[in-house]
């Protein structure tokens, strides 16, 4: 999967100096992590890492940050928990929930337990940055290359199997589908 970070400089995104800049990635991905956080640093940010859920919620309990990014799924267990984490110790930080496994229902839980904003990777700095300080009447532009329907159905089967803890027999049950198809399905890279 491509992840791709931007490094560039653009105007400076506080307007105080007594700005609350503190932010908090939490990722699993070390180089994607590592990039991020560079570009971040290179906008302003004081940034702290944590690679792994338990560390992000260590980090979360000794200081809470303004403004964090997760990843939706990590090596032990799921980013939400740490987004609730953050919220119930500081109210008013600002989260964005990154997934390469984008769909609805995980959007609509990541935005009732605290985030500010759900993006899809590969997702450049700049991205991240504009979905931290957007304004909260600010609506988000429609995506340029929406996924496609061949797509949504993928990632659909994806997050089934997932959730059915990668049983093949019993995703196939839940889906109405016949294992062989399933199977077949699984077997074959991301449609575009």
């Amino acid at each position: 999967m491509d992840q791709r970070v931007t490094t560039m400089t653009d105007e400076p995104v506080f307007d105080s100096p007594d700005a609350d800049k503190t932010l908090l990635i939490v990722d699993d991905d070390k180089p994607f992590l590592q990039r991020l956080a560079r570009a971040m640093e290179l906008r302003g940010f004081e940034v702290e890492v944590a690679g792994s859920i338990a560390e992000g919620l260590a980090r979360v309990e000794a200081a809470a940050p303004a403004y964090a990014v997760v990843d939706m799924r990590l090596g032990d267990g799921n980013g939400l928990d740490v987004v609730e984490a953050l919220r119930e110790k500081r109210p008013d930080a600002r989260t964005v929930v990154l997934t390469g496994y984008g769909n609805i229902a995980t959007a609509v839980t990541a935005v009732k337990l605290g985030a500010t904003d759900y993006l899809s990777k590969p997702a450049d700095a700049d991205e991240v940055m504009r979905a931290l300080i957007r304004s909260t009447d600010d609506r988000a532009p429609p995506p340029e290359n929406p996924m496609s329907a061949d797509r949504v159905r993928w990632e659909h089967i994806q997050r089934v199997y997932e959730l059915c803890e990668r049983n093949v027999s019993e995703t196939a049950r839940r889906l109405n589908m016949h294992r062989r198809t399933l199977q077949r399905i699984l077997a074959k890279r991301a449609p575009r």
